[in-house]
């Protein structure tokens, strides 16, 4: 079974591996229990830590789409929570990978070849550790980002890792939570004495970019109506804009998205809704995999027609010219300006 846009886009697997000792922890029982009856997944229990030889595929065309319908059911053991600037002090590691099929993505030069979607089972662990972070900083409010390598909406269902984690968080008035989605399955978060210590940000694009470019992912009008019920949920709500393209009616197409937005949402938010724009960019590594993964993608990927740029990590990637990232960023200051109240501009860039 494959998702559809437009639907509920839960993750169904293709295949479900459990890692050893994962099947120890709650989690792991209760996906085992949900899927054991299913002929159409696979599950392999594994006695030994050599992952990839249970996903099949010879090629890189291959490897990634059977990797995209992989769940991996495993324990995070390294408990030492990688840095998350600017957005978040650290990362909450629930999950990592997507089952999204977004060909610009960065994941796809960050998971490897086969890019599956693992989630840890021992949970309580990992908010244990988040404890001791928020311990060390006090009293100052410690930010944690749960979607930093992955999107944790569309296996919500069957780990509930997020729930918890919004509980968690709820209680704690010294850490704040914050994850990005581009799936609408939020029913469950709805109802979660939250106290406004998580904030939901939904990524969103024009339907043209989302039609073209992101495959196996909600609808722009899901997306919307699920952020709707999130504000109305009394949620702190943020729109991640990314990656902006240029091309012909852009400025069109991303102000009716604004439009849309700003006449959608409650006039009563208890929180600003805080806005992310970031221009499209890709680094020569990205774009060789991109091509070898989507091999009729119409990526804007002409080298000639970007400035090359080393990144805060090093590397270097390609942006839009300078005239380019300036219009966009006097386009969307204007808008999001004329448009909304009560809000906040994080970066453009």
């Amino acid at each position: 079974m494959k998702p559809e846009k437009g639907d509920d886009n839960i993750f169904i697997p293709k295949r479900i591996i459990f890692e050893k000792d994962s099947l120890d922890y709650e989690m792991g029982k209760s996906i085992f229990s949900k899927f054991k009856d299913n002929d159409n997944v696979e599950i392999i229990k594994m006695t030994s830590n050599r992952l990839k030889q249970h996903i099949p595929g010879n090629d890189l065309f291959t490897q990634y789409r059977e990797g995209k319908r992989t769940l991996v059911v495993g324990i995070k053991k390294t408990l030492k929570f990688q840095s998350c600037k600017p957005s978040a002090h650290y990362q909450l590691p629930l999950v990592s990978g997507c089952m999204g099929q977004c060909e610009y993505c960065y994941l796809n030069t960050q998971l490897g070849d086969k890019p599956f979607v693992k989630v840890h089972a021992n949970i309580d662990d990992i908010l244990n550790q988040a404890q001791k972070y928020i311990n060390e900083r006090l009293p100052n409010i410690t930010v944690f980002e749960g979607a930093a390598t992955s999107d944790p909406i569309p296996v919500e269902y069957c780990t509930h890792s997020l729930q918890k984690s919004v509980d968690f968080f709820g209680k704690n008035p010294n850490a704040r939570f914050r994850f990005v989605t581009k799936y609408n399955d939020i029913e469950s978060l709805l109802n979660l004495e939250h106290n406004g210590h998580t904030e939901v940000r939904f990524s969103i694009n024009t339907s043209f970019v989302i039609n073209k470019y992101e495959h196996f992912t909600a609808s722009k009008g899901k997306r919307i109506e699920a952020a709707i019920k999130v504000a109305q949920s009394g949620y702190p709500v943020g729109f991640l804009i990314a990656p902006v393209f240029i091309y012909p009616s852009w400025k069109e197409h991303y102000h009716d998205l604004l439009v849309e937005l700003s006449s959608k949402l409650p006039d009563d938010l208890k929180f600003p809704v805080t806005f992310e724009v970031i221009s499209h960019r890709y680094t020569t590594i990205a774009k060789n995999r991109i091509l070898e993964i989507f091999p009729e993608n119409e990526l804007p990927m002409n080298d000639e027609e970007r400035k090359f740029k080393y990144g805060q990590f090093g590397y270097g990637k390609y942006v839009y010219e300078k005239e380019s990232i300036s219009e966009i960023k006097e386009f969307f200051t204007k808008e999001i300006e004329g448009l909304f109240n009560n809000k906040k501009v994080l970066y453009i860039i």
